[in-house]
């Protein structure tokens, strides 16, 4: 029965059309509903409409398209990445629109695997609402008495969702975590972003507090070399990254706490064997000093990276070489190692809350093919350690089957002597969670 409707481009953002006839009855509802009759005459009938209209605010747009993003979203990368290409592609979207729009698709992902069986508008809202600590434009439009509750604890905004659908699921997977982590206190991190952190370069600690203070950003002081900043602070073009400081986790930088302990003679030669961009290369070299550097990771893409990072780092001399490290590497045949640093590929776990879209996707025989993947890699590396060499095993993960049990592992094939293992807990203090091991190759 709907012959057309003319909106301006503003209009069509704000503004939802419904019809109503005798026979049919409404096409559709909405909200703040507005009434008026129409009729349509031509040569064969005449015939009269009510027309119901209804304005719907931005909140309701942003909803909306966050729904829209999420049924499109597949798992496949990075929601980050996705995000990207997404609104590169949808120029309506303004700088605070989609800020809105990708805070309530990473609320939606910060839920996990809880409430499977909502619909996405009210699993979104629900994510909104234990994410917040203080009063939402979103809630106040669509649920106004979870926005007034948005200040109570978690564990009380939790039994007030389980009338809905349970909570409790965020992360079903307590029985395969590493020893020491409290399963409560762990889940409830998801909802909270992590801050960002920065690790100072020697010489460059007054400075960089110098600049971040001028540009009007607050900072906590973690140490001496340790800092952070809210999540959303923009530091590109006030400190110069990677040679006055270095984004790093907290965690990530207590892992150098280890590294002193396995400087023993000199030369000393480190393997730096799944670098990534090189964040714990460009540690070791700050800490250790003059050290002989071999890089290498199986990606090409990433070691393009690492380059232009060890350069602005001041990082001259180092090997730099592609290496699957599931079968021998042809390239170091010969190469024996003082230090290995094994930042392994793992399932990432102890990140999530930065990267929830990881934990909504996860499955959990993934852990027992990251498993293997690692037993795979350090029974490569480790004939690579010379006499009274170290071995630094790391992961991002919290799962027990990546952590304690590769490190059994480890010490039953290949007789390495452990000399301190530590699970890095970060998921109560806005930082990353991880596990670091030193073991030792007998001389």
């Amino acid at each position: 029965h709907f012959a057309g409707f003319t909106r301006t481009k503003k209009q069509s953002r704000k503004y939802l059309l419904f019809l109503w006839h005798p026979d049919t009855g409404w096409s559709c509802n909405g909200f703040k509903i507005f009434l008026s009759i129409i009729t349509v005459t031509n040569s064969f009938f005449q015939e009269s409409f009510l027309v119901l209209y209804c304005r719907v605010s931005r909140w309701h747009s942003y909803l909306n398209s966050a729904k829209q993003i999420l049924s499109l979203y597949k798992g496949e990368e990075p929601f980050a990445s996705f995000l990207k290409k997404y609104f590169a592609g949808q120029k309506k979207f303004g700088s605070t629109d989609r800020r809105q729009v990708s805070h309530l698709c990473y609320c939606y992902f910060r839920l996990g695997k809880a409430m499977p069986d909502i619909p996405a508008e009210e699993k979104i809202l629900a994510g909104l609402f234990l994410c917040s600590g203080e009063s939402s434009k979103v809630l106040e439009e669509l649920k106004p008495e979870w926005n007034e509750k948005v200040q109570i604890d978690i564990t009380d905004k939790c039994l007030m969702l389980n009338a809905q659908g349970s909570v409790s699921n965020v992360f079903p997977w307590q029985e395969k975590l590493s020893d020491g982590i409290d399963y409560k206190a762990f889940s409830e991190s998801f909802f909270i972003q992590p801050n960002l952190f920065l690790r100072l370069r020697s010489g460059k600690e007054s400075m960089v507090k110098e600049k971040l203070q001028r540009a009007g950003i607050e900072f906590n002081i973690i140490s001496e070399t340790s800092l952070s900043v809210t999540n959303t602070a923009k530091i590109d073009g006030i400190i110069e990254l990677d040679k006055e400081a270095v984004v790093q986790d907290s965690s990530s930088q207590r892992v150098g706490e280890l590294l002193p302990l396995t400087v023993d003679s000199r030369p000393f030669t480190v393997w730096d064997c799944c670098a990534a961009s090189g964040g714990k290369s460009i540690m070791a070299k700050d800490i250790l000093g003059d050290i002989d550097l071999t890089v290498s990771d199986v990606r090409e893409s990433i070691l393009i990276n690492l380059k232009k990072r060890f350069a602005t780092a001041g990082i001259k001399n180092y090997k730099s070489l592609i290496a699957d490290l599931t079968k021998p590497v042809p390239q170091l045949e010969n190469d024996k190692f003082n230090l290995i640093l094994a930042d392994v590929p793992c399932s990432g776990s102890g990140t999530w809350s930065r990267t929830p879209e990881q934990l909504y996707y996860f499955e959990e025989k993934q852990i027992d093919e990251y498993a293997l993947l690692q037993k795979k890699i350090v029974t490569t590396i480790i004939p690579h350690l010379a006499p009274g060499g170290y071995l630094l095993y790391i992961t991002c993960s919290v799962f027990k089957k990546e952590n304690e049990e590769t490190i059994d592992f480890i010490k039953e094939k290949s007789h390495l002597e452990l000399i301190r293992m530590e699970l890095l807990k970060g998921f109560d203090k806005k930082a990353d969670t991880m596990f670091a091991a030193l073991l030792k190759k007998p001389l």
